[in-house]
């Protein structure tokens, strides 16, 4: 065997849902936003590579000191539930960050779903009004699944309506939930609701300004190949980011909703974790959280993963 030969141990997504720790990555990922708007990451910009009419294919380094070096590779394909898989699909490859060894390849289909909702969960946990009770999430999609999964464990919603274009997907997802309800359009979710939640691949916005209550929280991490998030209300609201970038990047490292805002303007959520910027200030503010999705998220989350697949001998070891 050849100098320096090592084992590449390989998690399948079965393996990864198994292993991943929900509340555990909560923690986790408001630790990566923290660490990433205190300047101590390395994350440049995504990199894509389009499809026309089709979709992309993008590139996420990232190194988080002391959690993890990462490289995702992932896909999006919004036409894909036609051919019944997901819009988003993904790699994710762990590396040791004292000597570059590659150390692990995960699959990062699961991590891209899961951490987006998880990082918006935690933003509503820092933004949403503390009475919060009426959560409206537009879309029952993969991310319609993940804000369900991660929502209900920052505040104890009462009500939790879905809507989607397609009926029978939104009442097949609130089944999931005993406080979960379909209902039949988007006025109708989002109007009294006190958290909305935007979860589509739509490529213009899902809802209006005039819906929307005095003290709302709106959080959107769809909008890759349009905007989600209507003018008016991006205007009206104070707006939170994962980072500025997002901001003074074009799409896809940037988001459409973002473009031209002074970045200046934003506050970036691990500020507010931090407690170096502030979060809500009023009860009657409307918050907005709009989101890229960030590398530093899947760092903080494969690590997770590839931590307790160690701990559990997990995942099958591959020469390399």
């Amino acid at each position: 065997m050849m100098p320096g030969v090592r084992e590449l141990l390989y998690l399948s997504r079965d393996d990864v849902e198994r292993l991943l720790d929900i509340d555990l990555m909560l923690e986790a990922l408001g630790q990566a936003l923290v660490a990433l708007s205190a300047g101590i990451t390395i994350v440049p910009p995504r990199v894509a590579i389009r499809l026309p009419e089709l979709g992309l294919m993008g590139t996420m380094p990232g190194y988080v000191p002391g959690v993890a070096l990462e490289v995702k590779l992932v896909s999006v394909f919004p036409a894909n539930h036609h051919l019944s898989l997901p819009s988003h699909q993904g790699l994710i490859a762990l590396f040791d960050e004292s000597n570059g060894a590659p150390l692990a390849v995960m699959d990062g289909t699961y991590i891209t779903a899961i951490r987006t909702g998880g990082t918006a969960a935690v933003a509503a946990r820092a933004l949403a009004r503390n009475d919060a009770n009426v959560l409206a999430i537009l879309g029952a999609g993969v991310q319609g699944a993940s804000h369900l999964e991660t929502f209900p464990r920052v505040r104890d919603f009462k009500e939790i309506r879905i809507v989607s274009r397609d009926s029978e997907k939104a009442a097949d997802l609130a089944s999931h939930h005993p406080r979960a309800r379909a209902v039949g359009s988007f006025e109708e979710a989002v109007s009294g609701a006190d958290v909305v939640a935007c979860c589509t691949d739509s490529r213009e916005p899902v809802l209006r300004f005039e819906w929307l209550k005095p003290g709302v929280h709106v959080s959107s991490v769809g909008g890759t190949f349009g905007p989600e998030i209507d003018p008016e209300t991006m205007s009206s609201a104070r707006v939170f980011v994962e980072w500025r970038g997002a901001a003074t990047n074009p799409p896809p490292a940037g988001a459409h909703e973002l473009q031209g805002l002074d970045a200046g303007s934003l506050t970036e959520v691990g500020e507010v974790l931090a407690g170096t910027r502030p979060g809500r200030v009023s009860a009657d503010e409307m918050t907005v959280y709009k989101s890229t999705g960030h590398a530093v998220e899947d760092a903080a989350t494969a690590r997770l993963v590839y931590d307790r697949a160690r701990a559990e001998g997990a995942g099958v070891s591959l020469p390399l």
